[in-house]
Order: C-alpha cells, then structure tokens, then sequence
C-alpha cells in the first residue's frame, strides 16, 4: 500500500489503520456525523502527531484494488429502473457539468497561478471536477436526503471518472508532448466508453454464467468478489473506461443474481460485501486525511499559505459552477419541451439546492493528481505538479468536510417531506408476494406429496402477511406509516424473547451451540426482512 510503511512494518501499519477506522467510525455514528468526514478529519490530525510514520498513497493501489469493487458495490446497488428514469439529468451532470466545471477551474488556475499553461489549467479542472462515488454513497445514504436525488447523485458519481478521466488523460498527454487534438479527444472518449460498456457487459455475463454452475456458497462469493476486478483489468488491458467496466458489470450482474444463484450465497455474498466495501471506504478516507504531511514535505513553506488561499478559491470556483449548472440543467430542458414539463414537472426548490450544493470529490480526484508523471517529454518537470497536488487536496478537504458537515443542518432548514415511495413500493410488493405463494399452495392441493395440514398452516401465514401489507399499505388511512413502525416494534420484541429464550437453553446445557447458531441465523434473517436488523438483539 505504500513505500513508507517498512519503518512500522506492513501489517503493523495496516492493522493501525484498521484500528483508527473502526474506533473513528464508532465515534462518529456516536456523533450523528457521516463517518467518512470524521475518518479524513481524523486523518489530517494523525498525520501532524510526532512518531506516527508516514503513509503516502499510491495510485496504482487506489485504481487497482480500491476502485474496482467500490464501484461495483455501488453499481450493483443502483436500480436499472430508477437510472434508466433519471437518465437526462444523470447525463447533464456526468458528462455536462463535468467538462463545464473543468473548464471553470481551468480559466480559475490561468488567474491564480501565472505562467501555468493551459494544459495543466485543464489537468486541475478534469481532476477535480468529478464528485466522488465513495463519497456520495457513503454520506448520501446516512441522512435523510429525498430518493431521486440520492439516485441522481449516485448516477452521476458512477459516470462522471469516465468523462473526467479522458479529459485528465487527454490534458496530460497535450501537458507532456505539447499536442493537442480536439477531435482525437471526442473520439477517445466514444470510444473508451463504448469499450468500457461492451467489456462490463462481457464480464458481467461471464460472471453469471458462472454463479449458475457453482453450487458452493464460498466459491459463489468469491467469484463476485473477484468479478469487479476482472472488469477493470480487462478495460485497462483494451485501453477502454474501466470505470464503466466495473459500473456496467455491476448493474448487469444485479440483474441475474437473483435467479443465478441460491438464497445463501446472498445473505452470505451481502454480508462480505458489506464488511469489504466499509473497510475499503475506511481506509480511504483516512488514508486522504494521512497526505497532509507528505504534501507539507514537497511544498515550500512560503508557498504553503498562497496555495491553501488558492485551494480555498478554486473550491469556491467548482461549488459555484455546480450551483449554477444544477438548476438550469433542470429549468432549460423543462423550458424548450413543454411535453417533458408536463411529464416531470420541475421538482421542488428545495430538493435542486440540495442536489447543486452536494458535490463531495474523493480519492479518485487525490489518486489521479498523485499519478501525474514526473517529467514532459523534453525531460522537464511536470509544470506546476506539487502545487495541482495541494490545491486537489484542499478541494476535496473543502467539498467532502465544508459541505459534507453542513447537509445535515441543511437538511433541517429545508425540511423536506418524508420520501416514503420505498416503503409504499414495499409494502405492495409484500402484498403481491404473498398473493403468489397463496395461488401456488392452491395450485399443489390436488398433489400426493402434500400434506394437507402443512398447507392450511402456510395459507395461514400467507394470509396473514397478506392483511398485515394491506394494512399498512400508505393511502389507507391516517397514520399508516406509524403502524408500520408499531409492527416492526412488536416484531422486534418477538424476536428477541425468542433469542434471550435460546441463548438461556443454551447456557444452562439445554441445546447446543450448533442448534443456537442454526435457529439464531433465522431469526437474523427475519430482522433483516423486516428492517431491524441493526437493533441491538438482546
């Protein structure tokens, strides 16, 4: 992971971090702060105490074993349906506001570093125009921000490193050799993504294939473990988006895996990816925090408060490029086609201001700044490298900890409604679920291996699922959504008499500890299905 570890020894430094990120992620749910931002504020202030050693990031690291499955968690995560609804806005932002913020910070850079070439100006711009994926589910999803503009957010963070990273690819390469091409660039860019898509379909499909045909839960899991990393090292391999490799592989084998494979090797697979994709995040966030004392090491100390000013100015540049292009982006569409007004009106004001002011960048924004080449290609220093370093870190300081920390007040201020469109389509879908199993016990009456008995007792409980969905189904009446609560409370009581019950069997000699586990996991699985299963169980 990184040069520098040899002093304290690579798993003492790894086992640090670890430490660090489990104990700042406690504190920070103790907080009520997303712990992204406490893990990097903890970061920045490990790196200026004496004795801890240094713990430079490396690039290669950050692309090849850190990207890869943390887009795929959050492609796989992402709803076809939602996407394919929001393809518009998700586009303007991935593809549109991505070039018009690089462009912004470009002309911001040519003022505030004088003698700094376009090239470069743009290398600035493509690094940190793109909101970080990462980042974006990992605050997102841990306070109460309205559905659509999660699903846009995540949308966009998922598309925009491909349309970042040609530019960024395309301004280093004009930087090294002095050429640049426009048409060269459009055309690299159609051509990595429809690489990147054709390669994620591919190894997507592959993937599937081969989950049907493996019976064992473990190899199962693994296999989608090592999938995401297939994706992106055959994009690199064809020189397509990687990105969109793992992205598209991730949405594609969602769609399968269902049918693909067994009811273990889901609750099995969620729980790895789970635990996977929050130390991934941890270790990123507080590795980004960790570079401040390497980049105070190749900055002068004269130039250090200049450039923290300038960071400060080019943050400013690229949040007030998003919160203009948000809401023309939704007002001018809507304003030369009445028809797509009339189909989606223009959402609340609310809603556009948080969806402009949540830009959080992240460690794609860091690594590709770390991966500028040293030298052009007439051996001369990379123009202005140390200084595109700090200004990206100081950007991602600001966008990820500034606007990171204020959603939540300003979720409160705004006060939007209550986005209950998930628990609407749940509930319906536990009605229809229900329906299905009662037309299937109907249809086996007449079979000889049925036992009369077993099915009135599964007609029993389907009926009865079916009228507790009907009964909370919201539109049925006032305070539905409470009695949802109220079920779920009584459910959770339930459950956990009847772990207490099987815990005391057990510890008096009753059962043992095989029958615990065996009946606990299903009990585990019932809290899950009914949205408590991160309740304390005893």
């Amino acid at each position: 992971m990184a040069r520098h570890m040899v002093g304290l020894g690579t798993v003492e430094a790894l086992i640090f971090l670890l430490v660090t990120v489990l104990a700042l992620t406690a504190l920070a749910r103790n907080l009520l702060i997303p712990y992204p931002i406490l893990l990097v504020i903890g970061g920045l202030v490990i790196s200026v105490v004496p004795g801890v050693p240094q713990v430079p990031l490396e690039p290669e690291w950050v692309f090849l074993v850190f990207l890869p499955p943390v887009l795929w968690s959050a492609a796989y995560f992402t709803s076809l349906r939602d996407f394919r609804n929001n393809l518009r806005p998700i586009s303007l932002l991935a593809i549109g506001l991505v070039a018009a913020t690089t462009a912004a910070v470009a002309v911001a850079a040519r003022w505030l570093l004088p003698g700094i070439g376009w090239p470069a100006a743009i290398v600035l711009g493509a690094i940190v125009s793109p909101p970080d994926a990462a980042a974006a589910t990992a605050v997102g999803r841990r306070l109460a921000i309205p559905r659509r503009v999660i699903v846009v957010l995540e949308g966009e963070s998922l598309f925009n490193d491909a349309t970042a990273l040609v530019l960024y690819r395309a301004a280093v390469a004009a930087a090294v050799t002095g050429h640049f091409v426009l048409y060269d660039t459009l055309l690299q860019f159609v051509f990595s993504a429809a690489g990147g898509v054709a390669v994620g379909l591919v190894v997507g499909a592959l993937t599937r294939k081969v989950l049907t045909v493996i019976p064992d839960t473990f190899t199962a899991t693994l296999v989608t473990v090592l999938a995401p990393y297939a994706a992106w090292v055959a994009g690199e391999r064809v020189h397509v988006s990687a990105v969109l490799a793992c992205v598209v592989g991730g949405i594609y084998v969602r769609q399968y895996f269902s049918e693909a494979v067994a009811p273990a090797t889901r609750i099995q697979s969620r729980a790895v990816w789970e635990v996977l994709v929050f130390l991934l995040n941890g270790v990123i966030f507080i590795l980004i925090g960790l570079q401040l004392r390497a980049l105070w090491a190749v900055i002068d100390a004269g130039q250090l408060v200049p450039l923290l000013v300038h960071g400060a100015v080019v943050s400013a540049v690229a949040i007030a490029t998003r919160m203009i292009w948000v809401p023309l982006a939704v007002v001018l569409p809507r304003a030369v086609s009445p028809a797509l007004r009339r189909r989606d009106p223009i959402p609340p004001a609310a809603a556009v201001f948080l969806l402009a002011w949540t830009g959080m960048r992240g460690i794609v924004s860091l690594a590709a700044a770390l991966s500028l080449p040293l030298r052009t290609a007439s051996g001369k220093p990379f123009p202005y490298r140390e200084e595109i370093i700090l200004l990206t870190f100081v950007v991602i300081l600001v966008t990820l900890v500034v606007q990171g920390l204020s959603l939540a007040p300003i979720l409160r201020r705004l006060r939007l409604p209550d986005d209950q469109s998930l628990a609407e389509e749940e509930y319906r879908a536990r009605q229809a679920a229900a329906d299905a199993a009662l037309e299937r016990l109907s249809e086996l009456a007449g079979e000889r291996w049925v036992v009369p008995a077993h099915a009135s007792q599964l007609r029993t409980r389907y009926a009865q699922q079916r009228e507790r969905a009907s009964s909370v189904v919201p539109g049925a009446g006032d305070g539905t959504m409470q009695n949802a609560a109220a079920f779920r409370r009584l459910r959770h009581e339930a459950l956990t008499a009847e772990r207490r019950k099987l815990v005391e069997l057990r510890d008096r000699g009753a059962i043992s500890d095989e029958v615990l586990h065996r009946l606990e996991h299903e009990l585990d699985v019932d809290a899950v299905r009914i949205g408590t299963g991160e309740l304390p169980s005893l």
